[in-house]
Parts: structure tokens; sequence; C-alpha cells
């Protein structure tokens, strides 16, 4: 995935309030009684959230393509927990909306 394609996945991934709110759950203080060496189970985050087993998949699926979150199956379960390289991505491209005249977007594409 070049760039462009990883900017626009953590913008869409960052774009749903389901996942918003399971990145600041894992990201929360709150958090961190349910977490273990390898991270946070998926079914703390579905008792979190109040959703099923196949809707934190289908979220998670999502944060893990876009470079946000990790996952590790361990067992029958997956552990999860938040990285910060696909949102430095996504900070530093957006930041060049401050000063636009100074920095091409994309290497002026």
């Amino acid at each position: 995935m070049d760039e462009r394609q990883s900017i626009v996945a953590a913008l869409k991934a960052l774009a749903d309030p389901v996942r918003l709110s399971i990145l600041e759950f894992l990201w929360s203080p709150s958090a961190e009684e349910f977490r273990t060496d390898g991270g946070i189970c998926a079914l703390d985050l579905q008792e979190f959230l109040g959703v099923t087993q196949p809707t934190v998949s289908y979220h998670m699926k999502i944060l893990v393509h876009a470079g946000v979150v990790t996952a590790e199956k361990r067992g029958k379960w997956v552990y999860y927990e938040c990285v910060t390289e696909g949102l430095d991505e996504v900070i530093a491209y957006l930041d060049r909306f401050r000063h636009p005249a100074e920095e091409k977007l994309f290497g002026g594409r």
C-alpha cells in the first residue's frame, strides 16, 4: 500500500463512530484493567461496546488494515493494541494543510 492509500485507509477507519469509540477505549486509562501483555481481548471490546463478536471483528479488521491497531491471535482469542504509525502518517498529511503553499501534497500529485 502506498502512502496515499495508507492515509485514505486510516481516514476511512477513523470516520466511523464505532471505530472511534474503540480507539478511545484502547487508549483510555480505563482500558488498563483489561490489558494483558498482548493487548486487550476482543471479548472485552465486545462487552465495552455492547455489540456482537462479528461486529467487533468487522471493525477491528478495518482498524488493523489502516495500521492504527495490531492484532495477535492467542488460542481462540484475538488481542488488540493501538499503534501510532498509521496515525502518524495521517497527522503529518493533515498538518500539510496548515501551510499548503510551503509543501506540495503527495509530491505534487
